[in-house]
């Protein structure tokens, strides 16, 4: 097979396989595997029960990764992230007690109800890929994806994340409520036991590596590249924007469509591709300017406005010689 074609069947096993659980998401879940298949993470915000936890316990399974998750509290401190170093009476040593970060997929619940300090302590896990506790460095086990999770509705007792974390995410989505057949299917699937007992392991983490390099060699044109920047330049230049999108989010948007063409059964991107990923890769790295806020203008609405104003690129006629 070429690589495409395993690329393709791979993301087919691991959806359908998700889909056991997360019943009418297969966008969503095809989002979260795009950021695995990217090396990036991802930022749900949405109310509770709609299957957040859920899609990330069936994804590790899926692949066959360990699992942690971390329930974010105003006192939880950095080392109960990280890890922490214990003295062992017996050998007269320090040995250090991993975190619950030390995991393959690591969902992060209500991140911002933790204080910043605490906060900050994801992020050389997810920029860099490891972790310095008392010095010494412990890399993580790829494949590496931090889910984390913030109610958009509640903030009582709650720390915003500052932009350089929020920057961080790949992507950011909303599973969002189910229609009322899904919701009918789910009642009828968990009448006797939790579907998540009956979905295994569709591939190996192994094969997930092999794909995460064979994403890379999608092609992206100069035009669907040029598009990418003029759309970030567009959102910098926007009047109710104060803070437009940085080159990561440029990296992020063209790094995802390479993924989600591969997904597609295609070994180019198109533009279809980028409007297709703008809003999950944009929208939470632009900061609404004060008085745009008191209007209560969304930066999702901003992405279309962008979307639309930003002309997509056309043909190229290619000469040969």
């Amino acid at each position: 097979m070429e690589p495409i074609e395993i690329i393709t069947a791979l993301a087919e096993r691991v959806t359908n396989n998700v889909e056991h659980v997360i019943i009418g998401k297969r966008r969503e879940v095809q989002m979260t595997l795009i950021a695995l298949l990217c090396e990036g993470h991802l930022l749900i915000e949405d109310v509770p029960g709609v299957g957040k936890t859920m899609l990330a316990r069936a994804i590790a399974k899926s692949i066959g990764c360990s699992f942690r998750r971390i329930q974010f509290t105003p006192d939880m401190l950095p080392s109960d992230v990280t890890g922490v170093s214990m003295f062992n009476q017996k050998t007269r040593e320090f040995e250090f007690r991993p975190g619950p970060i030390m995991a393959q997929i690591v969902l992060a619940d209500e991140i911002n109800r933790a204080t910043p300090k605490t906060q900050s302590a994801l992020l050389e896990a997810m920029e860099e890929r490891q972790i310095t506790v008392d010095g010494v460095t412990y890399p993580m086990e790829r494949p590496f994806l931090v889910l984390a999770t913030q109610n958009p509705i509640e903030y009582e007792g709650t720390f915003p994340l500052p932009e350089a974390q929020i920057d961080r995410f790949m992507m950011r989505l909303s599973l969002g409520y189910p229609s009322a057949a899904d919701e009918m299917h789910i009642l009828e699937a968990q009448r006797e036991h939790h579907p998540l007992q009956d979905i295994g392991q569709a591939i190996s983490a192994e094969e997930l590596l092999s794909a995460q390099t064979a994403v890379r060699q999608i092609y992206v044109d100069d035009l669907v590249k040029e598009y990418i920047v003029e759309l970030a330049n567009a959102s910098r230049r926007h009047p109710d924007i104060y803070l437009g999108v940085s080159p990561r989010g440029s990296l992020a948007l063209f790094k995802t469509t390479r993924a989600y063409a591969a997904i597609q059964g295609r070994t180019y991107v198109i533009p279809d591709d980028v409007k297709a990923l703008l809003e999950a890769t944009f929208a939470h790295r632009m900061i609404i300017s004060p008085s745009a806020r008191i209007k209560n203008v969304d930066s999702r609405a901003i992405v279309e406005q962008i979307a639309s104003s930003v002309p997509v690129p056309g043909g190229r006629v290619r000469t040969t010689r």
